[in-house]
């Protein structure tokens, strides 16, 4: 997965793109695109990441002519992605479907557990709630600060440290220790 940090697509693009050139575009949804699916795809699911993605790009084409080059480009592009996922997970409607989808797993065995199966990490994250799943891949893969979290969710530190701790916990708890055999045990619900 191509990060944020790599999109530079230089002035040129960026101007052709905010006037509308329709190949501009184009390389420029081709650029960003891979890394935009991948952020929210951590954060979201994978039904949402696909919708995220293209709220994402349409937004960024939609705003081009604000980007000020205040920070790198790409950076700005993973504000607006961040936006889009928070937006996502406060929906009332995300909110009622989560509940629904984490009453339903806790009444499931892992899918596809098998002695001696490695630990799937993507699984595992979607094993967390929402929430904790954010603050989690926001904090230890994108490297935002407890407040820049904070601020994110307007919410305090300590929210987002406290759903940090638990997300820890939860992935602990589904992880096997040094010398077990490592199957897939579900994560314990909230």
């Amino acid at each position: 997965m191509a990060g944020f940090g790599g999109i530079d697509p230089g002035q040129t693009l960026l101007e052709a793109a905010a006037r509308g050139e329709r190949a501009a575009r184009e390389r420029l949804y081709l650029e960003v695109a891979p890394a935009v699916h991948g952020f929210a795809r951590r954060i979201v699911s994978r039904q949402a990441a696909d919708d995220i993605m293209q709220d994402t790009v349409i937004a960024m084409f939609e705003h081009l002519g604000d980007f000020r080059g205040e920070c790198p480009f790409g950076f700005w592009v993973r504000r607006i992605a961040l936006s889009r996922c928070l937006m996502h997970l406060r929906s009332p409607w995300q909110r009622v479907r989560a509940a629904w989808e984490s009453a339903r797993m806790e009444s499931l065995p892992a899918p596809g557990a098998a002695p001696g199966e490695l630990i799937d990490l993507q699984r595992a994250l979607d094993g967390l709630p929402a929430t904790a799943r954010a603050v989690l891949w926001m904090y230890e893969v994108e490297g935002f600060t407890h407040e820049e979290i904070a601020r994110a969710f307007g919410r305090s530190v300590s929210f987002s440290k406290s759903r940090l701790a638990r997300a820890h916990a939860r992935l602990r708890a589904g992880v096997p220790a040094a010398g077990e055999a490592a199957t897939c045990r579900p994560i314990p619900g909230s």
